[in-house]
């Protein structure tokens, strides 16, 4: 069977998340990781199974869907690959991380923020599992990279270069509050195929570099195929 998240330390799932993270390049998504899906569950066209299955027949190493302040199309992919793997048990199957997409405040900015490798059922994530954006002070972005953290996940500011400040300025903030890596690899223009933007790659990778951050990528996808935004 699929090794799920409830059953395996959160200790070896982000272990095994680092060690794919410091291996990451601009050619890595869209064909052998990606770390940025949404699904039905939040704004995203595909069902969780159908995103699942598009993973499995790309051959994709790796993924994690981001739902909006959702895991509920974690749970219905990580039961499609577990059937899927009873019946074909010679298929390589990607890995499935958990994954959420929050929004936040920093510096008066709204800005987006992936959490990964958590455990979905700790308490302390319940207010951003209810399906809207957080409200009442857990829209601090200095929260909700704390709570992420005590859940055991790693932290990832999404598409740092869309924001309505320059990333020159949030991503310097979003270091003191123990951010852990930037999405250094995006597609602003949604080009298709998917392809990672410069300058802005340059410059995110400049400031991972700088940091010692995680470079992650994805392709944030809302449409029918997983291999690009829209």
């Amino acid at each position: 069977m699929v090794a799920s998240l409830l059953t395996q330390p959160i200790e070896q799932t982000t272990l095994e998340l680092r060690e794919v993270w410091s291996t990451l390049t601009a050619n890595s998504c869209p064909y052998d990781y990606n770390f940025h899906l949404h699904t039905i569950y939040s704004d995203g066209r595909l069902t969780p199974e159908a995103l699942i299955e598009q993973a499995v027949s790309l051959g994709l190493k790796g993924l994690a869907i981001t739902d909006h302040h959702s895991v509920g199309g974690y749970y219905l992919a990580q039961q499609w690959l577990a059937e899927f793997q009873s019946r074909h048990h010679q298929t390589a199957i990607p890995r499935l991380w958990t994954g959420i997409e929050i929004t936040a405040d920093l510096a008066n900015t709204e800005v987006h923020i992936l959490g990964y490798g958590f455990n979905p059922t700790h308490p302390a994530l319940i207010p951003y599992l209810q399906g809207n954006r957080p409200t009442n002070g857990h829209e601090s972005a200095a929260l909700v990279i704390q709570l992420l953290h005590e859940a055991g996940g790693l932290v990832v500011l999404a598409h740092p270069a869309r924001y309505r400040q320059p990333a020159s300025r949030l991503i310097p903030l979003a270091v003191q509050l123990g951010i852990d890596g930037l999405e250094t690899f995006y597609a602003y223009g949604n080009p298709k195929p998917w392809q990672s933007s410069l300058p802005q790659e340059s410059e995110i990778k400049d400031f991972s570099d700088l940091y010692g951050l995680f470079q992650t990528c994805g392709t944030d996808s809302h449409g029918e195929s997983i291999l690009y935004r829209l």
